[in-house]
């Protein structure tokens, strides 16, 4: 009985689709709390401080605060040695097959922008061009995922290349636009530590706890250069050797042991954390704001529109082709699928505004059209799926 069940745990956890269900319930639990007579507390207690301020170090921050600059820092850092191995050894390492699905990013980042600003350009609310834009990883493969076999493998490297790309994407947009109380002095320190750990990489050096105390280090200097400190783990990614790629990279080993602390306690943390929204009497109406029609119109209509253009012309003018066993009915369901932002795009809120109301509609937001692109996408896809078996 115990060998059964150590193998339907394990089947359990190398699963997308349990990523993807681990973040729903902690999803749901977060909102059910916070709406329950324990909302004040359980609100309360993710704005307590924490931490310490000592010789001239600033450590104490809320709990929300240590989550998502401190643990969502390990969650780049994980996002950013997949991107390394895509670029190295995967998909993205062919150009030709990795042609369309950066075609398919570009247009499922810029559409969805577009729509954003053009609904709320001139406002206080534009700043959130950038929520829209990502594309949640494990939610978009964990649907995919209750897709089984029914859905050809050559879809899943794709829309796993787009999301990929897309957070490569967020990143460069979360470097370039929210940047608050720029320190150059820290962000140089920062960028020493970040040109030593490469310096290391190319001695030969792949002692894993030195790169890791080293990027401690960056990430306080970027927690107070104002550039957010999440980034100094994607740094951080690309700096630990790589070498060959095989069990005794490091980069290989250090993924292959956050995989599942990221995917079943930090993403899972960040959701309670960031979804506890008290709905007041008047949230439905809220929807309807400037801000709330640029994000619900990115994701559940320009991020379709702006794959599958992008794709169309990529195809048409010869410089892309469709993947084997893929067609334009798959395409479709797949970027209805590109349009889960959840975590990229909770995450780029919470930097995009400082009005606490404006986050939290916001958040509600991204969670209700999230859940509708899914519907959509799963469905199509299920179609698709049975009209071809």
């Amino acid at each position: 009985m115990r060998t059964t069940l150590t193998k339907l745990y394990t089947e359990f956890t190398d699963s997308e689709q349990s990523s993807g269900i681990a973040l729903i319930i902690a999803t749901v639990v977060s909102l059910v709390i916070a709406n329950s007579v324990w909302g004040s507390a359980y609100t309360h207690f993710w704005h307590s401080y924490v931490g310490f301020d000592f010789a001239g170090l600033h450590l104490k921050h809320s709990v929300s605060h240590w989550v998502n600059d401190g643990l969502m820092a390990v969650f780049f850092l994980l996002i950013g040695l997949e991107i390394e191995r895509e670029i190295y050894k995967g998909e993205l390492s062919d150009l030709k097959n990795a042609t369309l699905p950066i075609f398919a990013a570009i247009g499922g980042m810029l559409v969805p922008a577009l729509i954003h600003f053009y609904f709320n350009r001139g406002t206080t609310t534009q700043d959130g061009f950038g929520i829209p834009m990502a594309t949640d990883i494990a939610f978009a493969l964990g649907v995919l995922a209750l897709l089984g076999d029914r859905v050809p493998v050559t879809l899943k490297i794709f829309l796993t290349a787009l999301a990929i790309i897309d957070d490569l994407g967020a990143i460069l947009v979360i470097a370039l636009f929210y940047v608050s109380d720029f320190s150059i002095v820290y962000f140089s320190g920062a960028m020493a530590i970040f040109a030593l750990l490469l310096v290391l990489n190319r001695m030969g050096v792949k002692r894993i706890w030195i790169y890791l105390l080293l990027g401690v280090v960056m990430w306080y200097c970027m927690l107070e250069s104002g550039v957010h400190a999440t980034l100094a783990g994607v740094l951080l990614a690309f700096a630990i050797p790589f070498g060959n790629g095989d069990v005794h990279s490091p980069s290989y080993h250090l993924q292959h042991v956050l995989h599942k602390p990221v995917a079943f306690i930090i993403m899972p943390i960040f959701a309670l954390a960031n979804t506890g929204i008290m709905l007041s009497g008047d949230w439905v109406s809220g929807l309807t704001s400037a801000n709330s029609m640029g994000i619900s119109a990115g994701l559940l209509i320009g991020k379709p529109v702006g794959i599958l253009l992008m794709c169309w012309l990529a195809i048409k003018f010869g410089i892309s082709q469709l993947p084997e066993e893929v067609n334009w009915q798959h395409l479709i369901g797949a970027s209805f699928l590109g349009g889960i932002g959840f975590t990229m795009s909770i995450f780029i809120t919470l930097l995009a505004f400082n009005d606490a109301g404006v986050v939290q509609i916001s958040k509600i937001s991204v969670l209700f059209t999230s859940l509708i692109a899914g519907v959509i996408g799963y469905s199509v896809l299920r179609m698709v799926c049975k009209s071809n078996s």
